[in-house]
């Protein structure tokens, strides 16, 4: 994210996430939230579970795997979006909630993805 948009390359990440997701099962129920303190990519329930999903994208092996970008700053910062969410859709009831990180690996034509549930 560079000055608070979502870059091409991120919101083509973003895209390839949410349908690799949803082929997958997940339901998608809101992208690029944002608020006052940050954006939340991706928003989606696995089955009872309702999923807040940072999405790091990068072209090519020179800029590092896209994991790398998720600092613990980042991290924290996310506990305090998903409060938040919840602050302004006080009708969305979830069993549990998870955080969830997804690489997007872009090389041309191709794409891999990778998914680490439960970051914290």
């Amino acid at each position: 994210m560079a000055n608070g948009t979502t870059t091409p390359l991120g919101a083509h990440g973003e895209s390839i996430a949410a349908e690799w997701l949803t082929e997958r099962g997940y339901e998608l129920v809101e992208r690029n939230w944002r608020c006052a303190r940050g954006e939340i990519d991706l928003i989606a329930w696995d089955g009872d579970a309702l999923v807040f999903i940072e999405v790091k994208t990068r072209a090519g092996g020179s800029t590092g795997h896209p994991f790398e970008a998720i600092t613990d700053a980042k991290v924290a910062r996310l506990r305090r979006l998903v409060p938040a969410w919840f602050s302004e859709h006080p009708d969305v009831r979830a069993r549990s909630i998870r955080i969830d990180a997804v690489a997007v690996h872009v090389d041309g034509p191709r794409s891999a993805v990778e998914q680490v549930a439960g970051v914290l």
